[in-house]
């Protein structure tokens, strides 16, 4: 497994600001790692559409780790709702296989990048606007429940993402208070990021080799060293969040989020 010191060092760099940046603002990583790590990527001789997939695959395995450490701090301070991970994780790991293991191998590369580039715009203009949702109603049954995590798993599998970006308005909707909404949803992020990484391993089994140590959509050196670095610098971000005005920095990171959106629509659009 050859990886050259240029590219672990901004493997490094990307992972250690992908995690700052979370434990700072309490954003999904996928949406500054999906787009610096195919480009990166496709430096490296990566075809411009494998390189959308593997940023993509790389990224939801990335959650494996990482989820792990931030469950057991909500779960410390009472912030997990156990009945609602048990009764939308059926769907939830339904929806990743079906989108790891199915549509993500039919769709193209300029496809996904596209409908990535419009996640990440439509989550910067969240941040912008910084509204919360207006909670109005309880939580429907647990078939329903079950229902709704087919589909956050199916989008998540698509996108890279851990689910937080549907899970959360879903839950505070739903007048699940938002500090255990967040709690709940990194709950789910775990079987999100087990089902999906599952399904890339199935659907890209008999892909030929992108790059040394890649397994099908899977970069492992890229998945450790970003795994590592995230979970390093994210309690970092978090403390730092005591300290300074966050909403001026969502603002500015939401501003940065939607130029990467930007570049990458128009490199999907440009082939």
């Amino acid at each position: 497994m050859n990886i050259g010191g240029a590219l672990i060092a901004e493997l490094l760099a990307l992972g250690a600001g992908v995690g700052f940046m979370a434990g700072l603002l309490g954003i999904g990583g996928g949406m500054l790692m999906v787009p610096a790590l195919s480009l990166l990527l496709a430096r490296r001789g990566v075809e411009s559409g494998l390189s959308v997939k593997m940023a993509i695959a790389t990224s939801m395995a990335c959650i494996l780790f990482t989820s792990v450490s931030s469950v057991r701090a909500h779960h410390r301070l009472g912030a997990v709702r156990w009945p609602i991970v048990r009764s939308m994780a059926p769907g939830i790991v339904l929806g990743g296989l079906a989108a790891g293991a199915g549509a993500f191998a039919v769709l193209k590369g300029q496809g996904l990048a596209l409908l990535f580039a419009c996640f990440v715009a439509y989550s910067a203009l969240r941040m912008l606007r910084n509204r919360q949702p207006h909670p109005g109603r309880q939580l429907p049954g647990a078939l329903a429940q079950s229902g709704v995590g087919a589909g956050i798993g199916f989008a998540s599998g698509l996108l890279g993402a851990g689910g937080a970006f549907l899970s959360v308005p879903f839950m505070t909707w739903c007048n699940v208070p938002p500090r255990h909404a967040v709690g709940t949803s990194a709950a789910l992020g775990f079987p999100i990021a087990l089902a999906s990484t599952a399904g890339y391993v199935a659907s890209g089994w008999q892909l030929p080799e992108a790059l040394p140590g890649a397994i099908g959509y899977l970069y492992l050196p890229a998945l450790f060293i970003l795994a590592l670095a995230s979970m390093t610098f994210a309690p970092l971000g978090a403390r730092t969040a005591q300290r300074i005005d966050v909403l001026l920095l969502k603002r500015l990171f939401a501003v940065m989020l939607l130029v990467l959106a930007a570049t990458m629509a128009q490199r999907a659009l440009s082939r």
